[in-house]
This record gives C-alpha cells, structure tokens and sequence, in this order.
C-alpha cells in the first residue's frame, strides 16, 4: 500500500492456529509500551526516525523477553457506572521503581476539564514472567495516588486482585 511510518496490524487468532486480519491503524497504539518493555524497542522513537526520513535502528532479530501488563487510571467513578470525573488534581504520586513505567502527562494542579479524554495515565509493569509482572503492578497500583478527582484505581486493584 506505500505505506511508510510505523503502525499496528491487528489480527485474531483462531483456536485452530489461523489468523484473521482486523485493521490497520497508521499510529501506534496506546498499548505501546508493553511492546517496548518486551522488546527492548523505543517505538516512538522509531516513528520519529521515520518521519524523518531515516532508516530504522532495528536487530536483525527481536527476541521477545518477559512480561509486561498495561493498566490505565482514568478520571472515572468506576462505583457509579464508570462515570466522568472532573476537577483539579489535588495531590499526585504515580508508581516508579524496577520494572515499572508510568506515561502520563498530567500533574499536582492540573484541572481535569469536562470535555476531555478520561486518561491520566498509564502504569506499566515488566517482569520476567507473568506472576512477576503482575506482582510489580499490584505494587505500583498501591503506591499510586491521586486526589481531586474520582480515578478507576480501586477498580483496578480490585482486578489484579482478582483470581
């Protein structure tokens, strides 16, 4: 298709081992990091030597390596129908420490508006299997704070808790 940038192609996996194509998205996905962290890859920064008309950086072979899990904290009352939640973020601690990552672009004073993407951040977890991730990310999840505005976190320690 001449198409030249990075982007994701998704496909389904049936249980009798064929694939299914979905889409192509001409971006990469929010989902980025988990790639990274198991690759070993900075796919952002990738897309911006494409963009800018260089070749990429990339091994002849990628060996995948561990685990990574993804949660995103949104301003949302995950108790009342995962409904919006605004107003000026008060206090702010996210998660850091081995094997955990935190994307956001929020801060202690940021006012949440009304009209708005409901994402404040994104906690990711990296281990050497998927209990080991998983065991990071709980961690993180409890570490992280965030007052002024109702977040999805209880929810999400609720699922990592969950069996």
């Amino acid at each position: 298709v001449g198409y030249v940038n990075a982007g994701t192609v998704e496909f389904l996996l049936a249980p009798d081992g064929s694939y299914y194509f979905l889409e192509m998205n001409t971006r990469l996905q929010v989902e980025h990091p988990v790639t990274e962290e198991t690759t070993g890859v900075d796919l952002v920064k990738e897309q911006i030597r494409i963009a800018a008309g260089e070749k990429l950086t990339l091994p002849d072979r990628i060996e995948p390596r561990g685990h990574s899990i993804e949660t995103r904290i949104y301003a949302e009352d995950a108790a009342r129908g995962f409904l919006p939640s605004v107003g000026k973020i008060r206090f702010l601690r996210l998660p850091s420490g081995p094997g955990v990552r935190n994307d956001s672009g929020i801060y202690a004073g940021f006012d949440v508006p009304i009209h708005y993407d409901p994402m404040l951040a994104k906690i990711v977890a990296f281990g050497r299997d998927r209990a080991h991730a998983l065991e990071r990310l709980v961690g993180a999840l409890d570490e992280a704070r965030v007052h002024g505005v109702i977040t999805n976190l209880p929810f999400l320690r609720f699922v990592m808790a969950h069996p």
